[in-house]
């Protein structure tokens, strides 16, 4: 049997072949691996118009606090300065009466419906 040669192999040279043939497939994958990460990762394109979504839900959902704060806010000044809301209070909710005054309380079972068109 006969013995080959072996020519010694360039490194550089075998890497700058491959570099000439994958070259532009290898580019084309890198950029679309970008483009897919930009898009759908945790800080890409779809992520940010999420957080956008949630901030303006946000926003809405403190804006309308806000409004309730507000109602409350004036609530608790008409409760400390208004009389009649005081007294109001005072008669329905903890059943008090001014003096010389009698409170009758009818269970509500006994008590006729409200939209009832019978005339006692």
């Amino acid at each position: 049997m006969g013995t080959k040669k072996l020519k010694p192999v360039n490194v550089s040279e075998k890497a700058g072949t491959i570099l000439r043939q994958y070259g532009g497939v290898l580019l084309g994958l890198l950029v679309l691996v970008l483009v897919v990460h930009d898009i759908f990762g945790t800080h890409g394109y779809l992520a940010m118009r999420r957080t956008q979504q949630e901030i303006k839900k946000v926003q809405a959902d403190l804006q309308q606090l806000n409004k309730e704060n507000l109602q409350l806010e004036e609530e608790v000044r008409d409760l400390k300065t208004d009389r009649h809301k005081i007294e109001i209070i005072a008669r329905d909710e903890l059943g008090l009466a001014r003096p010389g005054e009698v409170i009758i309380k009818i269970p509500q079972s006994q008590q006729l419906p409200q939209n009832s068109t019978v005339k006692p």
